[in-house]
């Protein structure tokens, strides 16, 4: 088990100092998980890095995540618009001024400024059929009607509880990420969903977006929500952020949220363009990248290492505290359901809720949540591995141990650990395994890995780039059971034969 240990620790080691190391110097700029909040991002990352070290924490989650992330210090500032931060994060029930909410955020250490220039507002879209709905106040009589919606306008109070009552629709909504409704709409698989005015791909899908008759949606102008320390600890890259107020027009926008999704364009090169297009003379077309480059682009390395680093040091921390868990569990037959139980209802939480819970109680989001939900989640199979391995040690071969004057300890370190170490690894192969796919979520609260691509193809509905993050996982698992197969078969050919020997020492 010594050299189990050693390798984990090893590849933590080397993915931890190959990390670039952070530092308070450094600009972070968060953003949401949609195209547009990415492209901003990228916007807003590129802008500074004249001017600082910046650091582009993308795709985090809904609004509450970047928010948590904004009040805690995992970020600077990010994109957000001016409904949102009134209604949803301020819980005003009339929209409000910028000056009342710079008042009131002021209270929390943060600030609003910067108005990029175009109001994305969200509204509902139908398909264009000529008997289709065409205002809003249509759909309480049109109880066929199926509802796909994104669970944050399911669950924000600017949406879709709010939204109900003024209309009177009594219909369920279903929740539908908002990366694959406007597909699962051109299937027919739903009739009504929530979009963004500034998307592209309601022209593409021909849609016809609902007049709010009843004027329910309030301006939802671009804005910058940040940090008020940021002003001084980074005055130049400030400058250069407040350099873009009023400069992005809402068919600015749509060309770029276009270049994203219809053309799969990268983030940063879609940033890249706008900025040069507005600083100097028109560059020439970017083309698509193909598989390969996407597979193999610049983020290749940053991304496995973070993957890495994640799954090496949860599994490391897990093994040093689920193997002498299990040891317990095997000798004290009381304490074995109770342990079993522990680890297996950890394991039965769902993902991104556990991590939901450990950002409150952490403050923080990124790689510190990741781990300790990968840690949970590794914790059964070391821990069950370990009771059976030590269980499973032929009962002479204890009693000779016994016959001969060794204590506990001896024996354990002796006889049992030596021939149950191809059954323990097998436990830690197992959670090392698991790992490599649970780390994607990891992402989702902005711990990097190969998670990264997956979250953001679902965003664009890209499935190109979704597989383009699914395949170096699967190929890091495969590497991964190859790596802990091969001790096994180390641990087996020496096990049997090293116990018996020290049995007669």
């Amino acid at each position: 088990m010594r050299r189990a240990a050693t390798v984990l620790l090893a590849l933590a080691a080397f993915t931890f100092f190959s990390c670039p190391a952070s530092a308070d110097a450094t600009l972070r700029i968060g953003s949401k998980r949609f195209t547009e909040s990415y492209v901003l991002g990228e916007l807003l990352a590129q802008s500074a890095a004249p001017h600082a070290r910046v650091e582009h924490k993308q795709g985090l989650g809904n609004t509450a995540i970047v928010l948590a992330a904004l009040k805690s210090g995992s970020i600077d500032v990010y994109p957000e618009y001016t409904g949102t931060i009134s209604l949803e994060i301020l819980k005003h029930a009339q929209p409000a001024t910028l000056e009342q909410m710079q008042r009131e955020l002021a209270a929390q250490g943060l600030g609003v400024a910067v108005p990029l220039g175009f109001n994305n507002s969200y509204a509902l879209a139908v398909r264009g059929d000529a008997d289709g709905p065409r205002k809003l106040s249509e759909l309480a009589a049109r109880r066929e009607l199926r509802y796909g919606l994104s669970h944050e306008f399911i669950g924000r109070a600017d949406g879709w509880p709010g939204l109900a009552r003024q209309y009177g629709i009594g219909a369920r909504p279903r929740g539908l990420d908002h990366g694959i409704a406007y597909e699962a709409l051109a299937r027919k698989q739903v009739d009504v969903i929530d979009i963004y005015a500034t998307d592209a791909k309601i022209s593409q899908y021909g849609l016809r977006v609902l007049e709010d008759d009843r004027a329910y949606f309030p301006r939802y102008d671009a804005v910058l929500l940040y940090r008020l320390d940021t002003e001084q600890r980074f005055p130049a890259a400030w400058q250069a952020l407040r350099a873009l107020e009023g400069r992005l027009s809402a068919p600015d926008m749509i060309a770029m949220n276009a270049a994203a999704e219809l053309r799969g364009q990268p983030f940063n090169a879609i940033a890249h363009d706008w900025l040069t297009r507005h600083a100097a003379s028109a560059p020439g077309p970017v083309s698509s990248p193909t598989f390969w480059q996407r597979l193999f682009a610049d983020d290749f390395w940053p991304l496995t290492r973070q993957h890495i680093l994640l799954v090496a040091l949860s599994v490391a921390m897990a093994s040093f505290v689920g193997i002498p868990l299990g040891i317990i569990a095997a000798y004290q037959p009381k304490l074995r359901e109770p342990v079993m139980a522990a680890a297996g209802i950890l394991q039965t939480i769902p993902s991104l809720a556990l991590l939901a819970m450990l950002i409150p109680l952490l403050g923080m989001i990124g790689t510190m949540p990741a781990l300790c939900a990968l840690f949970f989640y590794a914790l059964l199979p070391i821990i069950r591995n370990t009771c059976t391995g030590i269980g499973g040690v032929p009962q002479g071969l204890k009693q000779a141990a016994e016959a001969l004057g060794l204590r506990t300890t001896q024996r354990l370190k002796e006889i049992e650990l030596p021939l149950a170490a191809p059954v323990i690894l097998a436990g830690v192969k197992t959670a090392a395994v698991m790992s490599v796919g649970t780390a994607t979520i990891a992402a989702f609260i902005g711990a990097g890995g190969y998670g990264e691509r997956i979250t953001t193809g679902l965003a664009l509905n890209d499935h190109t780039l979704m597989l383009a993050g699914a395949l170096p996982a699967a190929v890091l698992a495969l590497l991964t059971q190859g790596l802990f197969e091969w001790m096994e078969r180390g641990f087996k050919a020496s096990a049997a034969a090293r116990a018996p020997a020290r049995l007669h020492v």
